[in-house]
């Protein structure tokens, strides 16, 4: 537990408004490993690519119990900071997303990701709820006596498309983050928002630092740090490539 507090302490330092780190989410101890060759200075799993590797689809119909026993096995794969994408927390009750904070942790986590949006449909939660979330998950760690991160990921930007993004909805993340902030939370995670001046006006109106997620139109990682972003992940993205690149390979083998 020493060093799960000691790495939950780096990681929690990587947390730069201006200086953001990278995180090439995997799904498994075997591309743990090799984004931990790579240079990494912390390894993050991506639900999305946690659920498909296991066949099947995000929204946490991947089991609990799975999740948690792969998440085990990548952090002794490796000996950076681990983060795992909770979704929702696994949970219809805060007292749940609490329990289920405890068996992270209990599996080496130093942080988690937890959105604000049912995984039946991808509707937001009203945001006293997710306060309330926040907090048990807060006291879970507590409990544990580590410097846990959690990540408080709203998906307002989800809720239309990127033309229609705006300041009102930038205004609502804020608000929403305030409230998140308060309850506990670490940083906060806007997936969806690839808009250059909303990414600038969120991370300086955020109490909290900033995590962007990449799409086909996010700005560069120079812009993301010139606008003040703190801590860019690739989710799906990853396991989009390598499964595409074992397909191609496959294909010419068996041309």
């Amino acid at each position: 537990m020493s060093d799960q507090r000691h790495k939950a302490e780096r990681f929690r330092e990587l947390h730069i408004p201006g200086k953001p780190f990278v995180l090439f989410n995997v799904w498994d101890a075997g591309s743990a490993k090799a984004v931990t060759a790579s240079g990494a200075s912390a390894i993050a799993t991506g639900s999305w690519s946690v659920a498909h590797a296991y066949g099947f689809g995000d929204g946490e119909r991947l089991p609990l119990a799975i999740a948690i026993d792969n998440l085990r096995r990548i952090v002794g794969a490796t000996d950076l900071p681990v983060t795992i994408d909770l979704e929702s927390g696994y949970g219809y009750s805060a007292e749940h997303v609490g329990d289920t904070i405890g068996l992270a942790i209990e599996a080496g986590a130093v942080g988690c990701n937890l959105e604000d949006s049912f995984p039946a449909d991808g509707t937001l939660r009203a945001t006293v709820d997710q306060v309330a979330r926040i907090r048990r998950a807060r006291q879970a760690a507590e409990t544990a006596k580590i410097s846990f991160f959690i990540n408080a990921r709203t998906d307002v930007f989800f809720q239309g498309p990127a033309d229609q993004h705006d300041e009102a909805r930038v205004a609502e993340a804020v608000e929403r983050a305030r409230a998140c902030a308060d309850a506990g939370a670490d940083g906060l995670f806007a997936p969806g928002l690839n808009n250059p001046g909303l990414i600038a006006h969120l991370a300086e109106a955020s109490p909290l630092p900033l995590n962007i997620m990449v799409d086909d139109a996010t700005p560069p990682l120079q812009a993301l740090a010139g606008h003040g972003v703190a801590r860019v992940s690739h989710g799906p993205r990853p396991y989009l490539l390598a499964m595409k690149a074992l397909e191609q390979a496959a294909r010419t083998a068996l041309a």
